[in-house]
Formats: structure tokens, sequence, C-alpha cells
């Protein structure tokens, strides 16, 4: 299935929130909660209908022998928001990789506390999607797992550069280094599923690797701070659906 807009892209990531924007409110508490999302406009049935629906529990993975995904490293962070939903960062030069015959380029990557999937029923105080598209406009979600440990020194910059002011975007003054926010096994599990946000279109690849990464103690309460809420959608069923590795 392709996605055909860059407002699909965005959505993923939260990027449009309400108060700035046409669409219709939502949220993940209240009356805008996930539980609701389905009934708050007919563009958001898909969450409330669809099949293939995002985040999910990996268990009973089939082995798939996948090779690593052999991600290639050259991109430069551009801008970063704090949109209510996420602090999602834009970037340029993209990062890129090949998958099914296909080359995939980072557009922006964002964050989830605590993680939205679960790896045999383990919940990470944190998770990050890196949003991949290829030309064709389809998309690859690259999601990574951080777990409390070692300070993971290429998050000092973003989280310095968190604005204070909810959808104000301000520039990234300092590079990040994109590679150690992956861990060096680049082993994943793979499942067919959809945007964890509204409209919560299906058609998505997930790309989950199998290894986490860390972050401080501090580092972790400077997401929670800024986000002030958890931003995690309640895990969907399988429906018959399989997770290859």
């Amino acid at each position: 299935m392709k996605l055909k807009t860059l407002a699909i892209l965005l959505s993923l990531a939260a990027a449009l929130p309400a108060v700035a924007s046409t669409q219709p409110h939502w949220a993940y508490e209240g009356k805008g909660s996930p539980e609701h999302w389905g009934e708050i406009s007919d563009e958001f049935q898909t969450c409330k209908t669809g099949q293939y629906q995002s985040p999910v529990d990996i268990k009973h993975v089939i082995d798939g022998k996948l090779p690593p995904l052999g991600l290639n490293f050259r991109t430069d962070t551009e801008s970063i928001v704090n949109n209510g939903h996420t602090i999602m960062v834009d970037v340029q030069d993209s990062d890129d990789f090949m998958l099914d015959n296909d080359r995939f380029e980072l557009k922006q990557f964002h964050f989830h506390t605590p993680s939205e999937n679960l790896i045999a029923g383990k919940s990470y105080p944190l998770e990050a999607h890196f949003v991949h598209a290829n030309k064709a406009g389809e998309l690859t979600v690259v999601a990574v797992m951080f777990e409390e440990g070692a300070e993971n020194e290429a998050l000092n910059p973003l989280i310095a550069a968190i604005p204070a002011q909810l959808n104000h975007e301000v520039k990234m003054e300092k590079s990040i280094d994109l590679a150690k926010l992956f861990p060096a096994d680049e082993h994943y599990y793979r499942f067919s599923g959809s945007l964890t946000t509204p409209p919560c279109t299906e058609g998505v690849r997930w790309l989950i690797l199998k290894q986490p990464v860390t972050l401080s103690a501090q580092q972790l309460q400077a997401f929670q701070k800024a986000l002030k809420h958890t931003n995690n959608r309640p895990l969907q069923p399988l429906h018959g659906r399989v997770v290859v590795e």
C-alpha cells in the first residue's frame, strides 16, 4: 500500500498539532486518547477498523535469516520541535539503506516514552522511530529501543536543543552522531504495520532492531519532562500477521 503524501509521513510523528491546524484534535489522554481515535474523525477510521495496526508485542518470531540492515550514516540534523505529541528532529543529507531492492532515505526521527512496541513482553523506557521513505512515498520505520545505563553522548545536543515552547521549531546548532543512536548489531525483527498516530494508515514496513542502546536516567528524565505525559499507543492485535527475524 503506497502512502502518497508528506502529510501522512508527518502524521507518524504527530507533526501537525491540532492547535496549529484544522486537523481533528487527538491526544494520549482524556477524550482524545487512543481508544477514541477512530471516533474523532472519518479520516481516523482505520485506527479502529484496521487489521494491521502498530505497535505490537514481538513474540513467536519466524526465522527468515534476514541480513543486518547495512545503514549508511551521513545525515546531519536540521531542526527540532516539541509539538506536544513527540520530540521530532528533521534531517538533511539523508541516511539510507536498501530493503526489498529499493532505497529508503531517512526523513525524520522522533521519540516515544515508554516504548510503543514490546519485545517478548518487555517494555523499554524510550523508543526512537527513524522514519524512512522511498521514491514512491512508501514508509519504513526503523525502531531503536533505549534502556537505562550509560549516558548516550549523541543525545546531549538533541536534549539541549529541545525548545521550551510547544510547536516552536528551532534550528539544531550542533550535529548529532546518529550512528551512536543505533546498536552495533543491526539485526532486526520485521512486520507489516501502520502509523502509530492518526490516521493510523497501514502499509508501513516496521524494522525493530533487536539490541537496545543506553541512555542515562537524567537523559530519560529530560525527555519525560519535555513531553509532560506518556506518548505510547497501546498494543494492537497481530490478526494473523507474522514477525520475521
